[in-house]
């Protein structure tokens, strides 16, 4: 399981013209699954994830976590996540999940989260054409993959 997480001010998913999702400040989270992902990885990137000290204290040092600050999630799937670009120009999604391995995978990520962070998260649609728009704080921007946990 990979994820591109971003501190943001603002962020939002729009389906079809219709804005599905939407948070203030808090994390944007991209998450891609692949076979090989486990509960325990789920587990070990939610509370990862609501734990990152990436906000600010009082002393302008990344210190806090979104859990400290109160802040949201949104959470949306993200196949291109585990895309190889070795051979050739177009990448490859092989390692991506299929959707009916990856959907449950995706809900239980979600909820596990929620339970976790005791926050709300919010969420795009699996599998749909989405508009991700976002306002980048800091920029703060990290790449984490529960198969390289040390």
């Amino acid at each position: 399981m990979r994820s591109v997480i971003q501190r943001v001010s603002e962020a939002s998913v729009t389906i079809d013209g219709v804005k599905k999702a939407a948070i203030g400040w808090g994390l944007l989270i991209l998450v891609g699954i692949e076979d090989a992902d486990t509960v325990e990885d789920i587990d070990w990137l939610c509370r990862k994830i609501s734990q990152l000290r990436v906000f600010n204290d009082e002393q302008g040092i990344m210190n806090k976590s979104v859990m400290d600050i109160g802040g949201e999630l949104l959470v949306v799937s993200q196949f291109t996540l585990h895309a190889s670009t070795k051979k050739g120009n177009r990448p490859s999604y092989i390692r991506a999940s299929k959707p009916e391995q990856a959907i449950p995978m995706y809900e239980r990520f979600v909820q596990h989260l929620r339970e976790v962070s005791g926050l709300p998260v919010h969420t795009g649609e699996f599998g749909a054409d989405m508009k991700v728009a976002l306002l980048n704080d800091g920029p703060v921007t990290i790449v984490m993959d529960a198969k390289q946990k040390e």
